[in-house]
């Protein structure tokens, strides 16, 4: 698996968390806390799984509670990565009441929402422990939280493809089709258009597309909706020449079989847009 990453900087987590924090708190706060609480009330409490799982986004929860609340301690017990069962003490706040409270819902959201994506992944990587493939994910994202998701998956186990389009040339089935169907033209273009430190992958449905592909020398070929047989044999023509990436009919039960055809990775858009809540609460102490 690759190594949990750094958390992220505080200039990438600003706008995302702020924007949360004000979606929640509005034009006049936390009436129900401001309410009910009195301003010198202290609170201890713990941030605890309820599923099995593995957190992630402690890094943005601890933004958006030092935003409203620097002055709150936040202890992290396990961090992202972490494998959790149910009862697992993920992190313990202690500081003033009417400041955890209002935290409280933007910062469970943030850990089910991430803690999931990297759960989820962390189920593909096992899945394909005995092979030599990566899972990598896509940019199937929620819109304006990429850079969370993708890290998310990081601390699942798996790795990002790109992080968006101006990370590397990708030729899609619908490029090819505006070239006029040709492969070879839209990889000439393409490599007379990038930098020589551009990566230039193309997405091939057929082995006589790879063919092709093959012939005008891309840094990686996207194995389409391709059977296991069909990739193994796409493995063999290669003989080592490009990365090979599946992608396509991806799920937990077809995913080992896809990795032992030999390819270099496989790409689940389901890690980002599909993962389920992990169940995280806060409980007073």
């Amino acid at each position: 698996m690759t190594p949990v990453p750094p958390p992220l900087s505080a200039i990438i987590l600003d706008p995302i968390v702020r924007l949360a924090l004000s979606e929640d708190l509005g034009r006049a706060g936390d009436l129900t806390t401001d309410a009910t609480i009195a301003p010198d009330t202290q609170l201890s409490v713990v941030i605890a799984a309820r599923q099995n799982g593995v957190i992630a986004g402690i890094d943005v929860a601890s933004h958006a509670l030092s935003l409203i609340d620097s002055n709150v301690k936040l202890d992290v017990q396990m961090g992202d990565g972490s494998a959790v069962k149910p009862g697992d003490v993920v992190a313990r706040l202690d500081g003033s009441a009417r400041s955890i409270l209002t935290a409280e819902r933007t910062m469970l959201n943030f850990i089910g929402r991430l803690s999931a994506v990297a759960t989820m992944t962390r189920s593909y990587v096992e899945k394909i422990s005995h092979t030599s493939a990566t899972i990598v994910c896509t940019r199937k994202t929620t819109p304006g939280h990429r850079a969370l998701e993708k890290r998310a998956v990081r601390c699942g186990g798996g790795t990002a493809h790109r992080y968006g389009l101006d990370d590397a040339v990708l030729i899609k089935d619908n490029h090819i089709a505006a070239c006029d169907g040709s492969v070879a033209l839209a990889l000439e273009r393409a490599k007379a258009y990038a930098g020589h430190l551009r990566m230039i992958e193309i997405e091939v449905d057929t082995l006589e597309q790879f063919e092709e592909a093959l012939r005008h020398g891309p840094h990686a070929v996207l194995l389409d909706n391709m059977s296991p047989d069909t990739l193994r044999r796409a493995v063999a023509m290669n003989e080592g020449r490009v990365t090979l990436e599946a992608s396509g009919g991806v799920n937990l039960d077809t995913v080992a079989s896809i990795a032992e055809t030999g390819v270099n990775y496989i790409s689940v858009g389901a890690l980002t847009h599909s993962a389920p809540n992990l169940d995280v609460g806060m409980d007073v102490v």
